[in-house]
């Protein structure tokens, strides 16, 4: 029972160096900050009453020190308190290290929770409407393969 329960000098000396061998790996993941998205524009390319065709622009601005090479892009925007969409990105582009990108999505929406919501509130042409978006970043390659992101702003209907 004793002989189980003794850890030799070459056992003891492995475990020390694996142990500072995935201290040392923790170290050299980036800690990389979640990008903050931003909506630019929204146009109106089609709808029905049920179902809307919308094209959303986004802004997204890397606060790291190193480029983010976004491989793809999920995200659900709400507007006034309602859910409006679910989208996806999936052309990859690079935003560069504390710098910014902009792109464009066609999503599927149905507006009329969200307009409802607007209209509740006297929303009308030029007044500013609350949004949120959150969602994930997926990166292409390193260590890290995807970034949460929770943002929330506003913009104006034109």
């Amino acid at each position: 029972m004793r002989a189980l329960c003794y850890i030799g000098p070459m056992r003891s000396a492995a475990l020390l160096l694996l142990a500072c061998t995935l201290g040392a790996c923790s170290s050299i993941v980036p800690r990389l900050e979640a990008p903050h998205l931003s909506i630019t524009n929204v146009e109106l390319l089609s709808g029905t009453v049920w179902e809307q065709r919308l094209r959303v622009h986004l802004r997204v601005e890397n606060p790291n020190d190193r480029a983010l090479p976004v491989a793809a892009l999920v995200y659900t925007i709400e507007v006034a308190g309602q859910e409006l969409a679910r989208g996806a990105a999936n052309e990859s582009f690079i935003v560069p290290a504390n710098g910014e990108s902009e792109f464009a999505t066609d999503v599927t929406a149905n507006m009329a929770g969200a307009l409802v919501a607007i209209l509740g509130r006297g929303g009308g042409n030029n007044q500013a409407i609350d949004y949120h978006i959150s969602g994930k970043v997926t990166l292409a390659g390193g260590f890290v393969h995807s970034i949460p992101f929770d943002h929330s702003g506003t913009f104006k209907l034109q």
